[in-house]
C-alpha cells in the first residue's frame, strides 16, 4: 500500500492497544476497509492515505477509543461493526443486560436494536449465530426492568415433537424445557441465573410452545416468537393475533433451516411477504457477515448458501 498524506490521532496506551489488536490484527481490518496504513508510533496512531479513506479510518478508530473508555472490550466483531458505522453513519444503540449495555457487534445488529426501539412488530430474518434471539431477549428485559412492560413472554415451536408433548415424561415445564434451551441459556446470560428464577416464579417471565398460545391475548408484554421458520401459516397468524394493549413482539427465525415436511408452509416465509409494506411493522435481515459466533461460522454459512444457490451435483 502506498504512502498518502499524514494524519496523527493522539490516544491513550490502551485506546492504542486496542486499535492495534493482538498482532496487529485490529489496525488490519481497518487498512483492508479503508486503503490506510495504520501505524502506532507511540502515544497515539498514524494514518497514511487519501482524505476520504482517512477520514472513514479516523471516524472508526474514534468509535474504538470510545469503547476503550467507557472500560469495554474491543474484539474483532467490535471493529468490524465500527468500520461499517463509519462507512455508513448508523447509529450504535444498545440493549441492557444484568453487565451493562449489550452492544450491536454489526451494522445489522444496530439497525435491528433500533427497529425493535421504534416499531410494535420486528421480523429478524438470517443465520444461526447472528444474535437474533439473543439482542431480542436483551432488549425485552430492558423493558420488563424500566416497567415498561410487565411480561417477557418467548415462544417457539417444538417441531421435533409434532406439538405434541403427552407422550413425554413429567409436567409442562420438565416437557417443554428441552426444546426451550437455547433460550433459557440467552435469558440466563441476560439476566443471570438467579434473577431470572424470581421473575420466572413470580409469573413475568415466561418460555412456552406455540401451541400453548392459542385463545391468549398478551398485553403489556413484549413476545419474542422464535425459530419461526417452523410454524406453519395457521400458528403464524394465532401468535400474530396474540399481541394486546401495549404488547410488542420479535419474531426471529432463519429462512434456509425450514424443518417442515413442506417448506413453502412456512408461517415465516408468508407472513413478511404479506407484512412488509405494514405500518409499524419492521424486517430486519442479516446474513453470513453478521455471525458472531466463532469466525469459522460465517464461511461455514457462506459455503452452504454458495452451494444452495448452485446447480445440484
Amino acid at each position: 500500500m502506498s504512502r498518502g498524506p499524514s494524519e496523527f490521532l493522539p490516544l491513550g496506551e490502551e485506546a492504542v492497544r486496542a486499535v492495534a489488536g493482538p498482532g496487529g490484527r485490529h489496525a488490519a481490518l481497518i487498512e483492508d476497509a479503508f486503503r490506510v496504513l495504520v501505524e502506532t508510533p507511540g502515544g497515539g496512531v498514524s494514518l497514511n492515505g487519501g482524505p476520504s479513506a482517512r477520514r472513514g479510518a479516523k471516524q472508526a478508530i474514534e468509535t474504538l477509543a470510545g469503547r476503550v473508555a467507557s472500560r469495554l472490550e474491543v474484539t474483532p466483531a467490535d471493529v468490524r461493526v465500527a468500520i461499517d458505522q463509519a462507512r455508513s453513519g448508523a447509529p450504535g444503540p444498545g440493549a441492557v443486560g444484568r453487565r451493562g449495555a449489550v452492544a450491536a457487534k454489526t451494522a445489522a445488529q444496530a439497525r435491528y436494536l433500533e427497529a425493535l426501539e421504534n416499531h410494535d412488530l420486528v421480523f429478524a430474518l438470517g443465520p444461526a449465530g447472528t444474535g437474533k434471539t439473543f439482542l431480542a431477549v436483551a432488549h425485552g428485559a430492558g423493558l420488563l426492568r424500566s416497567g415498561q412492560v410487565e411480561r417477557l413472554v418467548v415462544t417457539r415451536p417444538a417441531v421435533e415433537a409434532g406439538e405434541r408433548l403427552g407422550f413425554l415424561p413429567g409436567d409442562l415445564t420438565e416437557k417443554v424445557d428441552p426444546y426451550m434451551a437455547p433460550v433459557w441459556e440467552a435469558m440466563t446470560t441476560i439476566l443471570g441465573a438467579e434473577a431470572l428464577r424470581r421473575r420466572r416464579d413470580r409469573g413475568e417471565i415466561e418460555v412456552a410452545p406455540i401451541a400453548f398460545m392459542r385463545g391468549r391475548t398478551l398485553n403489556h408484554a413484549f413476545v419474542i416468537v422464535d425459530e419461526a421458520q417452523n410454524t406453519s401459516r395457521l400458528q403464524m397468524k394465532m401468535v400474530l393475533t396474540r399481541l394486546g394493549e401495549g404488547s410488542r413482539m420479535a419474531v426471529t427465525g432463519d429462512p434456509s433451516q425450514v424443518d417442515l415436511l413442506n417448506a413453502a408452509d412456512s408461517g415465516l416465509i408468508h407472513a413478511v411477504s404479506i407484512l412488509g409494506g405494514v405500518a409499524d411493522v419492521a424486517i430486519s435481515r442479516f446474513s453470513a457477515r453478521d455471525v458472531v459466533r466463532h469466525h469459522l461460522v460465517a464461511k461455514i454459512v457462506e459455503a452452504y448458501d454458495a452451494d444452495a444457490a448452485g446447480p445440484l451435483p
